[in-house]
């Protein structure tokens, strides 16, 4: 198959409409040809009049290893273009950023979680195309967690940096997808296009969205290591809300968690007997790890390892926010006192007086279910199902695919 990158790098037609224009690429590490090659270099051996580049959180060398790590503006030294950064002092293009450029190129791999911050960043540069007249080409690459929907709708009180609009938690939508359907959503007048995929098979195995031995997975964040992450994080991401090891400072981040004071074999026998349907799709591993930074850094945490891959992975079957929101359920009713959700004082993503785990979910339904003893599976399955519906009825017009 072909990424929008490839398509337009092997077809002058496509690349038409760029001659004569001042050129910007937003871009990351992940943002390579099928050769491997830097979008950025790739792009400026076509002959593109690259002016201008962007990075988002992570930073286009994606250099920052943890969350809410700033990253300044710089020079290329091979291109001698400015770098802008889209997460330093500015979180969305400003006017001098803006007037560097005519059309800005967007090749971000994203991971089809709405709290994934590249889509945000997307809408950000939309609404100032938009404000400044500039176009927007999306040069499309695959969502690897596929077409499946699940979680609950961000309430709109709650759009934040991680929470970009009013979508699940897994929207099942690639990046220029996501584009039309903002475009739509916030009634923006914008010169947009989609440089699509080509071949993009995502109900078939064995990548179910990623094309598995044909294109090589470069970490998209510095805590985005293979495709089995890609999958668990609609659930994992929870996880920076809370008091457990997301696996951070471990080699298999948001794949795992876990906690030096819980016991994970009764948490697992817990959660297989609330809600056994919810743990389909996956293997479930009990594990013990020492993460090297980040929370419990030189602690030795009894845990659980989601393996979202091999023989028995079910990629309709697999529900990863389920899986975690259980999980959770299952730590407070075996120690109804735990201290499980990360304080007010913890300022996710720049947030203030809110708790990260409704920041993460958009509202507070979720820690409510958790935390409410009489709330049983069925509560939170009403709730969810009914938004997974209605999300599924709204993406029809958007898909490309």
């Amino acid at each position: 198959m072909k990424f929008g990158i490839d398509r337009l790098l092997e077809d002058a037609d496509l690349r038409n409409p760029l001659e004569g224009q001042r050129v910007a690429l937003l871009a990351h590490p992940a943002s390579v040809t099928t050769d491997l090659s830097h979008s950025l270099d790739a792009l400026v051996a076509a002959g593109v009049n690259l002016t201008a580049a962007f990075g988002p959180q992570h930073g286009l060398k994606g250099d920052k290893q943890d969350n809410m790590v700033e990253t300044d503006d710089f020079t290329d030294p091979v291109h001698n273009i400015p770098v802008f950064s889209l997460y330093g002092e500015v979180r969305r293009p400003t006017g001098q950023s803006m007037g560097t450029f005519d059309t800005i190129l967007i090749d971000l791999q994203d991971l089809g979680c709405r709290i994934y911050t590249f889509i945000t960043t997307l809408r950000y540069t939309l609404e100032a195309a938009a404000e400044h007249g500039k176009a927007v080409w999306v040069l499309d690459r695959p969502n690897p967690a596929g077409r499946p929907v699940e979680g609950l709708t961000l309430h709109e009180e709650w759009e934040s940096f991680v929470g970009a609009g009013l979508l699940p938690m897994r929207h099942g939508l690639t990046m220029g997808e996501l584009g039309h359907w903002f475009i739509d959503h916030l009634s923006l007048d914008v010169d947009y296009r989609v440089i699509e995929m080509e071949g993009w098979a995502p109900e078939v195995a064995p990548g179910f969205g990623w094309p598995l031995g044909e294109r090589i997975w470069v970490n998209p964040s510095p805590n985005a290591p293979n495709l089995s992450m890609a999958r668990a994080y609609a659930g994992t991401v929870m996880l920076e809300g809370t008091t457990l090891s997301e696996g951070r400072g471990t080699t298999r981040s948001l794949e795992i968690f876990g906690a030096p004071d819980i016991d994970a074999r009764a948490v697992l026998n817990e959660m297989e007997r609330v809600a056994p349907e919810w743990l389909t799709g996956c293997t479930l591993r009990e594990i013990w790890f020492e993460p090297t930074f980040h929370k419990h850094a030189g602690e030795l945490c009894n845990g659980v390892h989601i393996h979202a891959e091999g023989r028995a992975y079910d990629h309709q079957a697999f529900k990863p926010w389920r899986l975690q929101a259980l999980a959770f359920k299952a730590i407070r009713r075996l120690y109804p006192d735990y201290e499980l959700w990360r304080g007010k004082d913890f300022k996710y993503e720049y947030t203030k007086d809110v708790l990260a785990i409704d920041v993460i979910n958009g509202g507070p339904q979720l820690r409510e279910w958790v935390d409410d003893s009489e709330a049983e599976v069925k509560d939170l399955e009403r709730m969810t199902s009914a938004d997974e519906t209605a999300w599924l009825e709204k993406r029809k017009a958007h898909l490309l695919y």
